[in-house]
């Protein structure tokens, strides 16, 4: 008897995006079978249990060898074992690299060290994320931070030079990276109701501004990897702000600066005598945190202070958000008429980023 069998060689690498993210989501083979099953696939293809049992196998072996490769995307894009078309190269990457809000959220701000590893099993029971994607996450962002954390130049350029991200994921990661250098406090219950989105707005803020990268200043530390230059804060800004105490310790220049912001302000706030009423208090707020940035417990305090200094007093007396931002732009405006203050640009750039950290901050 002789048989017929037909048969197709190729060497395209098939990419199952449906199992690649059970893969990634940290689901073993049998849990992604049953998953499968239950999406009505056997149905839809007419294929056998054992079949889809055997694909799934198949494509997990598949990820597992593309993995390391994954951990240095540009490597994936210069192998030839793997013939992957470059669409396909970048969704696994992208994928790869993607993160759960309710896991980054968790462990934002935290060092990326073993000590932090330990409180995964915690981590992924608290958010419902398995342990398997937890930890995936976890060594991505250990992984992107020991790449750049010595390098110079933009961090957002460089996490897409060595990682092959979207800008928008790049974004994301600098500002995780930015947060684990600075170990800025995130989990305090006062800060439970932002974002990651809202820290990472923040982050984006303080680096475009706040670093050594944002005025282009070369450290003048003798030792050349004393300072990353979009990683840390310009530690001269952060001594200089001491000079902006004068707007409160002086009261002839608090007693002006709240009377331009009034007499500017009448009849355009809604809670206008609620905003006279507490001025010289938020105004100290807000100079008394810049003046305190020489700390680093009190960088790390930085959104724990804005919500207690600013966030909640407005909150306590309804202020709407449109009123916030009227205030905060007369009272960033009015000091460039005092004529005893003596330190505009320092304050401008401190004020142009905490202006729009504050109004993201601003919300329930």
């Amino acid at each position: 008897m002789t048989s017929e069998l037909d048969i197709f060689v190729g060497n395209t690498t098939l990419i199952d995006e449906d199992v690649y993210r059970l893969w990634l989501d940290g689901y073993s083979v049998s849990d992604a079978v049953a998953l499968r099953v239950r999406s009505g696939i056997l149905e839809q293809t007419g294929a056998t249990a054992a079949v889809l049992q055997s694909d799934t196998m198949d494509h997990y072996r598949t990820f597992q060898m593309l993995e390391r490769l994954l951990h240095a995307p540009p490597k994936l894009l210069h192998q030839l074992i793997f013939q992957i078309p470059p669409s396909r190269q970048a969704l696994l990457i992208e994928r790869y690299y993607a993160f759960d809000e309710a896991f980054v959220r968790e462990v934002l701000g935290k060092k990326l060290s073993k000590g932090t590893k330990k409180d995964l099993d915690d981590i992924s029971t608290k958010t419902g994320i398995t342990l398997k994607s937890c930890r995936r996450q976890f060594d991505n962002f250990k992984r992107v931070f020991k790449v750049v954390e010595e390098m110079r130049g933009s961090l957002v350029d460089n996490i897409q030079q060595h990682f092959l991200l979207s800008d928008r994921l790049a974004r994301d990661y600098a500002a995780i990276v930015f947060f684990a250098n600075n170990r800025f406090e995130t989990g305090k219950k006062k800060l439970q109701y932002l974002s990651f989105g809202d820290f990472a707005f923040c982050a984006e803020l303080m680096i475009q501004n706040w670093t050594l990268g944002a005025v282009g200043e070369a450290p003048t530390d003798p030792d050349p990897q004393a300072d990353d230059m979009d990683m840390d804060l310009d530690k001269e800004f952060l001594q200089d702000l001491k000079e902006l105490k004068v707007l409160v310790a002086d009261k002839d220049l608090l007693d002006l600066h709240k009377s331009l912001v009034c007499t500017a302000l009448r009849g355009k706030l809604g809670v206008f005598s609620e905003m006279e009423a507490n001025f010289k208090n938020l105004s100290r707020g807000l100079v008394n945190v810049a003046a305190k940035l020489t700390h680093n417990k009190d960088v790390r305090d930085l959104f724990v202070d804005l919500v207690e200094k600013f966030v909640e007093p407005c909150r306590s007396d309804h202020w709407p958000l449109n009123d916030v931002r009227l205030f905060l732009n007369q009272y960033s405006a009015s000091v460039h008429s005092l004529d005893g203050f003596r330190h505009q640009a320092l304050w401008d750039r401190y004020m142009g980023t905490l202006r729009g950290c504050l109004l993201r901050l601003c919300h329930d």
